[in-house]
């Protein structure tokens, strides 16, 4: 009959604790000088700058009291139809209202605004 083997039983939480922290305290005895400070490899020959996180801005208070009005509303933009001979011409013989517009409105502008009106 074979000998029995001794089954290994692991340390105690408290026992590892404390072999950990005498360990530290060594280290911290020891200095952290006296170790030696290995280099590190540097295996491409291009730096790359770590980058930096931007966060978003978080306001106290807003810094305008109250928001932008737009200035090309659809009351700003066609500003009145025009009625000169040439304008009235055209109402009659082609069933068309000239408008006179903001120069800063665009073709999209001014058709959603006619729709509105």
């Amino acid at each position: 009959m074979a000998p029995k083997t001794q089954k290994e039983v692991p340390a105690p939480p408290k026992a590892e604790a404390k072999a950990k922290a005498l360990k530290v305290k060594r280290a911290v005895l020891k200095g952290y000088h006296s170790y030696k400070k290995i280099k590190k490899t540097h295996t491409s020959s291009t730096f790359q700058r770590s980058k930096t996180l931007w966060l978003q801005k978080q306001p106290k208070y807003p810094q305008k009291s109250a928001p932008r009005r737009k200035k090309l509303d659809h009351y700003a933009i066609i500003k009145f139809p025009l009625t000169t001979g040439s304008a009235m011409k055209k109402i009659e013989d082609n069933n068309t209202l000239v408008f006179i517009v903001d120069i800063k409105a665009n073709r999209l502008d001014l058709d959603t605004r006619s729709n509105r009106l």
